[in-house]
């Protein structure tokens, strides 16, 4: 998950990512992921970004070294995977706080804006138009020089990894950041080798991974981030088009079949469409997926969907087992997004929804989640008294209670995503004061509009003039928008 706690404008990880990398490491989770390490800083996504330094001296290495150290620091003797999880936002990079001067654009594989297709703009208003617009540049079609230093910087990336002692990496292709947008024909009309042509859709992505092959040990893990809804090009945001659904499962199978990738997680949800994409196969009619984003579900549809990408995972897996890949040669299919209760993972592992499950928003509200569920392990407590409860209370009705926040995606990071980031900031505090005190009470007395002010309201003497104008600018932009909007506009994917 992003943590928002870098130093505005980027830079190396901080006492604040060391205490709350801490609390986590503490309780024997079995891979522990950051969140997004930006590989070129004048492409950010909300500002606090940890970004690859330009050099791998010792001293620029120190600070990752020491996040991989905590990472591996439990107490009791277990010990997590440590996987640095590399990315590029490219046309995603948001002007003002995206790292670069005021107006000019960023790097994309084609000169295509972010919601630039008629469908996607349909239900924005004028003033929300006007501000998409102004946050969202026309980006600067990359030349082949601009995707070798890319290609180039993910390499620096996965180098950095390796040196400070991460296990491995993971190379976000998801969220429709910059590996996403090449392998999408929303974001990519080129007609040269990058184009997305069946035989060059994948081909930044297998550039990338075998520089970095050739430069890391092959016991050093690389997993890949992709995205069902990346492949929506038209029609409800919801479903995935066959035309879309086949081309994932061409890329998916095309990646396995590379042989030297260790872990694949299926995720969804894009700037564009941040309503995650969830496939809808063999959904009963009686309970459809009509939410559109399923953070903001409530009631029997959240229920419905606490593993939203189970059936497209499914499908990746009975795919690829039945693909000519190697058996050996298939990854590990990981899955992501609303398990929020025993009853749901043990559901998605025995129905061959994925090998691996991945926990974020509720391992914020529940640090100590593995601990809970080894002991009721322990006790014997069969699966059926675990029924649907949830593992913990979430803030969801928090955002609701409010009328100045309607429930929408405000500008740059949504009431949730802002309600958890300084929920992570809160466990992170607690943990430089005190390092063996249990995390603090999850503050469900914040308000959406309280948590999405503190997250961007957190200055020190360091900024500069112009993050001051760009967090300004964004405060007052989501004020605004709080009050008077009706729809959402942009949300940010984890």
């Amino acid at each position: 998950m992003y943590e928002h706690m870098a130093n505005f404008s980027g830079g190396p990880p901080n006492e604040f990512h060391y205490g709350l990398y801490s609390e986590w490491a503490k309780h024997g989770w079995g891979m522990i992921l950051t969140g997004n390490v930006q590989v070129s800083p004048q492409h950010l996504t909300l500002g606090r970004d940890i970004v690859v330094p330009p050099t791998l001296d010792a001293e620029d290495v120190k600070p990752f070294k020491k996040l991989a150290e905590v990472i591996h620091g439990a107490v009791d003797g277990t010990r997590s995977l440590a996987i640095m999880q590399l990315s590029h936002a490219g046309r995603q990079s948001a002007n003002f706080i995206g790292g670069r001067p005021p107006f000019v654009p960023p790097l994309a594989p084609s000169s295509v804006r972010v919601g630039a297709r008629h469908d996607e703009n349909r239900g924005r208003g004028v003033i929300s138009n006007l501000i998409f617009h102004a946050l969202f540049q026309v980006p600067m079609e990359m030349t082949a020089l601009d995707i070798l230093q890319v290609q180039s910087s993910f390499v620096r990336g996965a180098l950095l990894a390796y040196k400070s002692g991460f296990d491995g990496i993971q190379l976000h292709a998801a969220h429709g950041y910059l590996l996403a947008q090449f392998m999408s024909p929303k974001s990519n009309i080129r007609s040269d080798k990058y184009s997305v042509a069946p035989e060059n859709a994948t081909r930044m992505l297998s550039e990338i991974i075998e520089a970095i092959r050739k430069v890391v040990p092959t016991t050093f893990i690389i997993g890949i981030k992709i995205n069902s809804a990346d492949y929506v090009t038209s029609g409800n945001a919801e479903e995935v088009s066959q035309e879309g659904e086949r081309r994932v499962l061409d890329h998916i199978r095309t990646i396995a079949s590379w042989g030297v990738i260790d872990f694949i997680e299926i995720s969804g949800g894009d700037y564009e469409k941040p309503g995650m994409g969830a496939y809808k196969e063999n959904v009963p009619q009686s309970n459809p997926i009509s939410c559109s984003d399923f953070m903001a579900c409530s009631g029997s549809q959240k229920l419905d969907r606490q593993a939203f990408f189970a059936q497209f995972s499914r499908t990746v897996m009975k795919d690829l087992h039945r693909s000519p890949v190697p058996f050996s040669s298939v990854p590990p299919i990981l899955l992501t997004g609303g398990l929020r209760s025993h009853f749901h993972l043990h559901a998605a592992l025995m129905s061959k929804h994925a090998d691996l499950l991945g926990i974020g928003r509720c391992a914020v509200l529940c640090p100590d989640l593995p601990k809970i569920l080894r002991l009721q392990l322990q006790n014997n407590k069969s699966s059926s008294t675990w029924a649907n409860k949830p593992f913990t209370r979430e803030p969801e009705a928090v955002f609701k209670a409010s009328k100045w926040v309607p429930s929408v995606k405000l500008i740059g990071s949504g009431v949730g995503t802002a309600w958890y980031t300084t929920r992570m900031r809160d466990i992170a505090i607690s943990q430089i004061k005190n390092p063996r005190a249990e995390p603090p009470p999850a503050d469900y007395n914040r308000g959406g509009l309280i948590a999405v002010f503190t997250m961007w309201a957190w200055f020190d003497s360091r900024i500069t003039p112009i993050w001051v104008l760009g967090i300004l600018m964004v405060l007052v932009v989501t004020a605004g928008f709080s009050v008077s909007a009706k729809n959402g506009v942009i949300g940010t994917p984890g």
